[in-house]
Order: structure tokens, then C-alpha cells, then sequence
């Protein structure tokens, strides 16, 4: 991997002192390495969701669980705890443990690399803190970063613990919330980087209007992303595997089934599929819709660079979500639609970044 240089990353000097802007660049470094862990994380999360790994390990030890089995008698008495549960005797009974085995390991890992995240983002904190590197308000707000990420950790196990009752799954509530939250920690670790780096500012600022709509794209594109959730908490992309309809149908005839009748916008499969259907479709006007009006406001070159960058990934988006459905959710086309929803909300945070926080975000030559 090539290595970074000083030119590489346009660091925002702190009153103007070369040494505080070296100081920056390492935090800024820090920050995208912990950012790439986080992204690798939701991936890893994916994957262990969709092979159904989850509630594979019934235990939460913080300390010692960092630790797999070693002998044959741990993965005996793991083996046994997985055999009591509801997953087990509903859908996996007689499983082997050799099958038992590849599922574990990918929940394993899952935690493991929260651990890791964890060790990455906090020793380095503490070190930055100590040798001064840090303000008072930037320290503030990776503090408080830290502490999302220790209660990300607690709801994770809030979210195995509802699947080990009488239930095969996860809550599709519980796990929506975890994703959630997974991704409001990556758009906060990503605006703070943002507000370390140093972009050119020109005269002409950016119009209060394109910073609203700038906001209520980020938050479409959030509410969108959690409708993924109930969908992958349902398992709601096995069922209507046809585009544009579902099963020939504009609006399944199942869509008010449940009462009471708010029920249908949570529990009911064919509801929750197609509103995440019609937020994609709506993601997808909006963004052409802010795009235009970042045309219309003049904003070029770096300034601009999200919003055309989301204008091609919400189509890249919008055809992994069809490939997934239509091929029946392949583990490979799912997290890849999960790694897009991923880079939509990045985009989408930077372009809020652009607009919002720096009053002089404008045309500038390409």
C-alpha cells in the first residue's frame, strides 16, 4: 500500500502553526483507519447475518469471550448451549458440529472485530489526549464516539438475547435499532474527520436552501436504510421475487393484513418490502432532485463532488437492491447492496458536510 504523504490529505492548520497541522494529520489517519474498521464491521455483519450465524454463540463474556473454544469438550459445552435454543430446535435440529462450527466462527468474529474496534479507537484516544493533541471540543465528540460504540456493543447482545427465547430470529426491531446505530457512529466518525480536513473556501456561500434539502436528503436516505433493516429482520427479500411488481401486483394484496393496522408497517412482510421499495424509489428522486439544485447553486469541482457522486450511486444502489430480490437474496449481491447503502449515507453525510458546515462552500474551478 502506498504510503501517505503530507500532500495527500489537505489538512485543516490550527492557528496556523505547522506543528498542529501535523498533529491533525495523525488524527485524521487515525480516524480513516477507524472508519474502514467500522465499514468492515457492518459487512462482517451483514455476512453473519445472512448465514443465520448470529445466535450461534448464547453467551456474552465481554472479556474472556474475546477467546474461542480449544478443546473439544468447549465446543462441546458451546455446541450444547446452541442446541438449547429456539433456532436450533426449529430450524437447525440435527445439525452437525462441524456446522456448527462455520456458523460460530462467523459471529465470532463479528464480536471479535467490535473488540478490535474498540482497542483501535480507544488506546489511540487516550494517547492523543494525553500528549495534547486534542481541543476541547474535538475531544468532546470522540469521547462521546467511544461511548456509542460501548453501546452499540450492549444492544448487539439486547439483539441476540430477543432471538434466544421463543423465536428462531432476531427482533426485526432490535435489529433495525443496532443497524441504526451502526450507522449514525459511522456518519458522526465521518463528519468529524470531515471537519479535519482543509478545504478551499471561495467567496460565494452556500444557500440555506441546498443545505435543507441537503439534511432531508441524509435523512431519507437513513429512514431508507433502517426500512433494509425490518426487511433483513423479516427475511422479507425472500418472498415477492419479482421487479417491478410483486407478485404481479403494483401494491401486494397483503400489504393491510395485520391489525391493528400500524402493525402492517413493522411486522407484515409484504408491507415492509414495499415501503423499503418506495423509499429506494423516493432516495432516487430526491437525490436527482438535490443534485439539480446544487447545479442550479452553483457549486463545482470539489465542492460539488458528492452530490454527483451520489447521483451515480443511487443507481448503483437501486440495481443491487433488484439483483438481490430477484435472485433471491445470494449472500454476495446482499452485502454488496449493504455496502452500498453503506457508501450512500457516507456520500450523503460529506455532502451535508460541504454545504452545512462550511459557510463558503461554492463555485470553485474544476
Amino acid at each position: 500500500m502506498a504510503e501517505l504523504s503530507n500532500e495527500d490529505i489537505p489538512i485543516k492548520p490550527i492557528h496556523g502553526t505547522q506543528r498542529m497541522a501535523e498533529k491533525n494529520r495523525a488524527i485524521v489517519i487515525w480516524l480513516i483507519v477507524c472508519c474502514g474498521m467500522v465499514v468492515a464491521m457492518m459487512l462482517i455483519g451483514a455476512i453473519t447475518r445472512l448465514t443465520e450465524s448470529g445466535l450461534s454463540m448464547v453467551e456474552w463474556r465481554p472479556l474472556i469471550g474475546a477467546f474461542p473454544p480449544i478443546s473439544e469438550a468447549e465446543w462441546g459445552r458451546v455446541f450444547d448451549l446452541y442446541r438449547n435454543t429456539s433456532e436450533y430446535q426449529l430450524e437447525n435440529a440435527g445439525m452437525s458440529l462441524a456446522e456448527f462450527k462455520t456458523i460460530f466462527w462467523w459471529e465470532y468474529i463479528h464480536r471479535l472485530w467490535g473488540r478490535l474496534i474498540g482497542i483501535a479507537f480507544g488506546l489511540p484516544l487516550i494517547w492523543f489526549a494525553l500528549r495534547g493533541y486534542l481541543t476541547k471540543p474535538l475531544a468532546l465528540r470522540l469521547f462521546v464516539l467511544f461511548l456509542l460504540g460501548g453501546a452499540q456493543g450492549v444492544i448487539g447482545w439486547w439483539m441476540v438475547k430477543s432471538g434466544l427465547v421463543d423465536r428462531a430470529d432476531v427482533s426485526q426491531y432490535r435489529l433495525t435499532v443496532h443497524l441504526g446505530l451502526a450507522f449514525v457512529i459511522l456518519g458522526a466518525m465521518l463528519w468529524v474527520l470531515l471537519g479535519l480536513l482543509d478545504y478551499r473556501a471561495t467567496a460565494r456561500p452556500a444557500s440555506p436552501q441546498l443545505r435543507r434539502y441537503s439534511v432531508g436528503l441524509l435523512l431519507l436516505i437513513f429512514t431508507t436504510a433502517l426500512s433494509g433493516g425490518l426487511v433483513a429482520g423479516l427475511n422479507a427479500g425472500y418472498a415477492y421475487n419479482d421487479w417491478p411488481y410483486m407478485n404481479g401486483q403494483i401494491i401486494p394484496e397483503e400489504y393491510g393484513d395485520l391489525t391493528p393496522w400500524r402493525l402492517n408497517l413493522f411486522e407484515n412482510v409484504a408491507a415492509v418490502q414495499f415501503n423499503h421499495r418506495l423509499l429506494a424509489y423516493a432516495s432516487v428522486l430526491a437525490v436527482l432532485f438535490v443534485w439539480m439544485a446544487a447545479w442550479r447553486h452553483g457549486l463545482r469541482g470539489r465542492t460539488r463532488r458528492p452530490f454527483d457522486l451520489l447521483a451515480v450511486m443511487v443507481f448503483v444502489q437501486v440495481a443491487l437492491g433488484v439483483s438481490t430480490l430477484l435472485f433471491v437474496v445470494p449472500i454476495t449481491l446482499a452485502v454488496a447492496h449493504q455496502g452500498g447503502a453503506i457508501a450512500l449515507i457516507c456520500l450523503a453525510v460529506w455532502a451535508v458536510h460541504t454545504v452545512h458546515r462550511n459557510p463558503a462552500a461554492s463555485a470553485e474551478p474544476r
